[in-house]
């Protein structure tokens, strides 16, 4: 097995107790990409704490205008807002039934962040950070044979707002992503709950602009928790292998530790901090949450420790027959790590970490699976 690990991979693999039956360069610092994660699950659960579920406040202003103001929920999709505009639609009487601008307090996160990593590409998993998103900051669409454009996704319209973006982009199906730019993501996030109020006979005859919340002066008039606890996210996050949900989820343990505004500094403090106090690993560089950038390192012998903490959330992971695990991918990059079931129902933990151009962790687990029985 370790004659498959060359000078730029890794491999550690223990059983149940703790013992270890394969090791090779577990000390040395590799490339982990989504592997890592794991680690931010880990970091959310202790600071969020397992149960934690996201907020989003809706109030009104002396003026009938609606702010919004967001604290990073990862998990506003169409169907979420949807459900948003018909619990405040009965919220409101007659007499506000008709509002004038959208005010969206994105004030929670400091704006712009920055994800090492993360290109402008119109690629979701180089979707953009912030405490005021929807459906992780993309719109899926397809070009029809008649020429016109339409959403790819029944629940979500084609707006003016992506439209206008989707013709720029000269595709003819896929994804565009909305940038920092001109605050074009936390925009889009308006546009968007308009056209849902609109839905429930809720008119905005003024603008969409950015704005801040006056809890002293502005009337909370519906506070939104998320359906998703912080476990059930992190089964997405793992399941789905989504960046944008693994940095939200590290930022807002940042907020939490420190205070807000929500940096990427912050997220990345806390999860140190983490390691360092909880895990007592001290020995790797974590520059973001998910895995995309390349400057990220871990050992083996590290993720097996983080491995070792996770195991009682073992089954949030991607099953497949006797394994529980987590892959990750970048140019030259394929690693794995997570769990084989035993005979008696015992889990084996293992890392593989390959660094090596041209070379997959694919083989490995293959051979392992045979194994470890």
């Amino acid at each position: 097995m370790a004659n498959l690990i060359g000078n730029q991979d890794a491999i550690f693999v223990a059983d149940h107790q703790g013992r270890i039956m394969v090791s090779k360069n577990a000390d040395k610092k590799l490339i982990p990409a989504s592997t890592l994660k794991i680690l931010t699950s880990l970091v959310a659960m202790h600071y969020l704490g397992k149960d934690y579920r996201f907020t989003t406040e809706f109030y009104l202003d002396n003026d009938s205008n609606l702010k919004i103001k967001g604290y990073g929920d990862p998990l506003l999709t169409s169907e979420i807002l949807e459900e948003i505009s018909k619990a405040l639609g009965s919220r409101l009487d007659a007499e506000h039934k008709k509002i004038k601008d959208i005010i969206l307090d994105d004030s929670y996160f400091k704006q712009p962040i920055i994800i090492p990593g993360i290109s402008p590409s119109s690629q979701p998993y180089d979707a953009p950070n912030g405490a005021l998103c929807a459906n992780f900051n993309t719109v899926y669409f397809k070009c029809l044979e008649n020429g016109k454009y339409v959403s790819a996704e029944e629940q979500t319209p084609l707006l003016p707002f992506a439209l206008r973006k989707v013709k720029k982009s000269k595709l003819t199906m896929g994804r565009i992503v909305f940038s920092h730019k001109k605050s074009e993501n936390t925009l889009y996030f308006g546009h968007l709950f308009k056209y849902f109020l609109e839905k429930q006979g809720i008119k905005s005859n003024g603008s969409i602009r950015l704005g801040r919340v006056n809890k002293e002066n502005d009337r909370l008039v519906f506070k939104y928790v998320s359906g998703f606890s912080i476990k059930k996210i992190i089964s997405k996050l793992l399941e789905h292998s989504n960046n944008f949900i693994a940095n939200q989820l590290l930022i807002s343990s940042g907020t939490k530790l420190y205070g807000p505004p929500g940096t990427l500094d912050k997220g990345v403090l806390a999860a140190l901090n983490y390691t360092k106090n909880v895990l007592n690993i001290d020995n790797l560089s974590i520059i973001e949450g998910s895995g995309i950038s390349r400057q990220n390192r871990i050992s083996t012998n590290s993720l097996h420790k983080i491995l070792k903490k996770f195991e009682p959330y073992h089954e949030l992971m991607h099953k497949s027959s006797r394994e529980f695990y987590k892959t990750g991918t970048l140019d030259g990059i394929s690693t794995r790590a997570g769990y084989i079931r035993n005979e008696k129902g015992g889990l084996y933990r293992f890392v593989v970490l390959i660094n090596t151009h041209g070379k997959s962790a694919e083989l490995i687990m293959n051979r392992l699976l045979k194994v470890l029985k």
